[in-house]
């Protein structure tokens, strides 16, 4: 357990930061997941729709260092190429 003042800051600073990028990460992957659900079910239309959707959370991600821009761009990548499969 912290013992200094600042310490106990860091630690009420990190619980907080960590249930946030938890929520974002699984916001981020059920919105991936409900794109592919809807690529399977061959609902492209939808999907076209959708990927902006998913481009801005992946963006979004990318802009506060929960994910790495290199990542975001791959998956960006390979999200987009199921679609045109």
């Amino acid at each position: 357990m912290p013992i200094t003042k600042s310490a106990k800051k860091a630690l009420r600073q990190n619980i907080r930061r960590r249930e946030r990028n938890l929520q974002r990460k699984t916001e981020l992957k059920s919105v991936i997941k409900q794109y592919k659900k809807l690529i399977v079910a061959g609902e492209k239309e939808r999907a076209k729709e959708y990927l902006s959707q998913v481009y801005k959370k992946l963006d979004k991600a990318a802009k506060v260092n929960l994910i790495k821009k290199n990542k975001a761009a791959r998956l960006k990548s390979r999200l987009s190429k199921l679609l045109n499969r």
